[in-house]
């Protein structure tokens, strides 16, 4: 099968949830792929969304946290303090898998405002439980796609912590976990750099040059000593994710390429 680049970014992003793992999901795309991962590589997979559904098995992906196709297919549901206190902060959650609008080089993600605070080009949908799950997490999980306004030198407003200024600062901040271990995008997969935490390229996507990331990247973007090449997506993978996006559209009422 043919497959187009968003595809790719979903398929490589899933393939990263460790079956078994409880995975604290985000909507949107990390919904998408962790939900792609449920139904290939990773069965028992533990999604958790902040709402409050524990074990969540959506036939199709949900609009909100607050979808009852979450409720209706979770093997309980709990309270969101329950959620936040006792699994998250915690220590009870593997993976946080989160979207973004801009990351920069450390990982730190914003999803609040494009511009001037006070003034901004664009207000962002905002922090929801992203700050709690990149602070608290095991792991994270970041997926968006690339361009030089995704992926910027310096945030134009910092919602999540990621490895703050690189090095030991997210250690000197107090924050638990790893904080995060992968940024997947259409183009490639960056991982951070031992010691300095600096995201940088591990693998690229097939058909993709390390010139055409560059040029989506907004910062003095390197490459790993190895960089490998992801594996193609199979027709399994992308038949699972295909039939998720057309049970989604025709749920919602969308085409097929909205979902």
């Amino acid at each position: 099968m043919t497959y187009t680049t968003s595809e790719m970014m979903t398929v490589a992003a899933a393939r990263r949830l460790k079956n078994g793992s409880v995975c604290f999901v985000g909507i949107g795309l990390p919904s998408k792929a962790a939900n792609l991962a449920r139904l290939t590589s990773s069965p028992d997979v533990v999604l958790i969304y902040e709402s409050g559904p524990i074990g969540a098995k959506p036939d199709v992906l949900p609009l909100s946290i607050g979808d009852g196709e979450l409720a209706e297919t979770a093997d309980t549901v709990v309270s969101t303090s329950e959620i936040f206190r006792y699994w998250l902060q915690g220590g009870r959650v593997d993976v946080g898998f989160l979207g973004a609008a801009q990351v920069d080089r450390f990982g730190n993600i914003n999803t609040t405002v494009v511009g001037d605070y006070h003034h901004p080009k664009v207000r962002l949908p905002g922090a929801g439980g992203a700050p709690e799950i990149a602070g608290s997490a095991k792991q994270v999980l970041i997926i968006l796609k690339q361009s030089s306004r995704a992926f910027v030198n310096k945030l134009d407003f910092v919602t999540s912590v990621g490895h703050g200024e690189g090095g030991d600062s997210r250690k000197r901040l107090g924050l638990p976990g790893a904080g995060p271990v992968g940024i997947i995008t259409d183009l490639c997969i960056m991982e951070p750099e031992a010691g300095t935490h600096e995201f940088i390229v591990t693998a690229l996507h097939p058909g993709v040059t390390r010139e055409h990331v560059i040029a989506a990247t907004g910062w003095a973007l390197r490459f790993a000593d190895n960089v490998v090449v992801s594996e193609k997506p199979s027709d399994y993978e992308l038949s699972a994710l295909r039939d998720l996006e057309a049970r989604t559209a025709a749920a919602h009422g969308q085409a097929p390429g909205e979902a």
